[in-house]
């Protein structure tokens, strides 16, 4: 069972059209692991057994038979649960859809079910996609398999957790601001984040209209590739699909990249990240070079200017998405996550084209980059995975995020591992490239992933549920003192606002949610008043100098504002 739990799809598929391993076989395997682990790693909400086993037996029969449906058939996938199926509960992991069974499945469920894969369950995620990691759910959060004391990341806390556990070998999840990369990176897992539009959103529940993306969550780049291929495609029925052709992903793998020319975002990962980060992603870096590409610093504006105008578009749109349910019923919602949608009521209308200006001025400084570099690579994530603490700090407004910048660009990036702490929890690359890149970024990804060993390291879950220390010839700290290093990095001061006149007072806030028609209790106003601080700080920050014809990015498209791959 152990030996299955870790094999690709590529691998897992070359076996199983061999006719060397069953699909049944590797879903009950696959399912026995889930029973003896995930009860202390809760990456799944439901767990789908005799789906899983239906479909695993259909494809075993078609493959009996002949019939080929593709590298995908007989091979067992997670959806994160905000992704619709059919006559299966999608929760989103939340109080307000307990009970909530679509009629139909999502664009990508069914482009996954056509390919012949087997649905393992659904799995954990923050409150529609954003609300964690919460303690007052319904359900609990996910774990991180490498030590359960701490977080898999969000808000595809159980794509990344069970990818990496080796439940499945394939999930899915979403990303709005990090949300596919985040878990990948401090799981130690591969994930990407495509171009905006390249993956079908119907019938997935919303985050951010605007920034929402599907993606995959996989243990090889390879098995990125192949998720992709099946993914891929225009939906005229989704507003924001792109009509672009889909190239071979798996064939774009040659290994070579030799002249490609590389941007190293040092900048935004220099300070305020883990002291690890930082060595670990110079050293992917001149890996890299060593491999043939033409690697240069280059710079950017900040990671805080990217996060400011990402939270001021998604809080705005998210809070209009949840708005009748938030006036009706507040008290349903996660504390964590009604805290971060009530600001949004707060947010103005000039607010909101302000960042949207600011918005197409960043795009236009990722394209200009793009027509000098052919990728761009920083850090995956800033810091390892947080500590499992309810009373933990929310930093969402407070934390500028190394994935924050291709969110807001729409792009294609990736996460693959590139190190590991003192912890022993794995560090991780980001490769981006310009609209619809997928193949080039998938080629630089692998080309370093093969000439590494990082993707080969699994974590050990009998210690990571004791909480032990995970063994690995690849402990950084070695160097220190041959001792491991045990660190709580958190950056969670307030970040300021710029000079000027005060935050708006207790009583001005309470007005503005009376504005909003709001009825909130004493407990729910208080906790929102303290909550807005950083949110108001945020939107002070927001340049406002445009001249009077500057378009906002009001009908956001990346290949409008940037560049289209060579």
């Amino acid at each position: 069972m152990s030996d299955l739990a870790f094999l690709s799809v590529a691998e897992l598929s070359k076996r199983i059209h061999a006719k060397e391993l069953s699909p049944v076989e590797l879903v009950q395997a696959l399912l026995a692991r889930i029973r003896r682990y995930d009860g202390k790693i809760n990456s799944f909400i439901r767990v789908t057994e005799d789906v899983a086993l239906a479909q695993a037996r259909a494809a075993e029969g078609e493959i009996m038979a002949g019939i080929r449906r593709g590298p995908l058939h007989g091979i067992p996938f997670g959806l994160k649960d905000i992704i619709e199926t059919a006559g299966i509960p999608t929760t989103a992991h939340s109080k307000l859809l307990h009970d909530h069974v679509p009629a139909t499945d999502a664009v990508v469920t069914r482009r996954l079910y056509d390919a012949g894969a087997a649905l393992v369950g659904k799995l954990a995620t923050y409150e529609f996609a954003l609300g964690g990691p919460s303690w007052d759910l319904p359900w609990p959060p996910a774990r991180n398999p490498w030590n359960i004391a701490y977080l898999p990341g969000g808000s595809s806390s159980g794509s990344g957790a069970a990818v990496a556990a080796g439940f499945v070998p394939a999930a899915l999840g979403t990303d709005t601001g990090g949300s596919v990369r985040w878990p990948a990176a401090v799981c130690g897992i591969v994930g990407l984040k495509p171009t905006y539009g390249r993956v079908s959103r119907r019938g997935i529940l919303p985050n951010t209209y605007t920034m929402d993306h599907c993606g995959p969550l996989t243990r090889t780049v390879e098995d990125c590739a192949l998720l992709m291929q099946a993914l891929a495609g225009f939906d005229p029925a989704d507003p924001g699909s792109a009509e672009a052709p889909v190239p071979d992903y798996r064939a774009g793998l040659t290994g070579d990249i030799k002249g490609l020319r590389v941007g190293l975002v040092r900048h935004w990962y220099e300070e305020d990240a883990h002291p690890d980060v930082a060595p670990a992603i110079d050293r992917a870096a001149a890996q890299l070079a060593s491999l043939g590409a033409l690697v240069d610093e280059v710079r950017l504006s900040s990671l805080l200017e990217y996060a400011d105008c990402k939270t001021t578009i998604s809080a705005a749109e998210l809070y209009a998405i949840h708005a009748p349910e938030l006036k009706r019923r507040p008290q349903d919602f996660g504390k964590l996550l009604r805290n971060r949608v009530l600001p949004g009521a707060l947010i103005r209308a000039e607010d909101y084209v302000q960042a949207q200006r600011r918005r197409t001025v960043l795009c236009r400084e990722l394209g200009a980059m793009f027509e000098r570099v052919d990728v761009l690579v920083t850090a995956g994530w800033l810091t390892v995975g947080d500590r499992a603490d309810p009373d933990g700090n929310d930093n969402l407004t407070q934390v500028p995020h190394a994935t924050s910048p291709f969110s807001v660009g729409g792009v294609p990036a990736i996460v693959v591992p590139c190190g590991v702490s003192r912890e022993g929890l794995p560090l991780s690359l980001q490769i981006a490239g310009r609209p619809f890149a997928e193949r080039l970024v998938l080629r630089v990804a692998h080309a370093y992933e093969q000439a590494t060993e990082f993707h080969r390291r699994h974590p050990n879950l009998d210690k990571a549920i004791d909480g032990k220390p995970v063994e690995t010839d690849f402990r950084l700290d070695k160097a220190i003192d041959g001792k491991p290093v045990e660190t709580d990095f958190r950056r969670a001061a307030p970040l300021p606002a710029p000079p000027g006149r005060p935050l708006s007072s207790p009583d001005e806030v309470r007005a503005m949610l009376a504005q909003a028609g709001l009825g909130l209790s004493q407990t729910h106003e208080a906790e929102l008043i303290d909550s807005f601080k950083s949110y108001e700080a945020m939107l002070r920050r927001l340049p406002r100098d445009y001249s009077y014809g500057d378009e906002p990015a009001h009908s956001f498209a990346p290949g409008r504002l940037l560049p289209n791959p060579p």
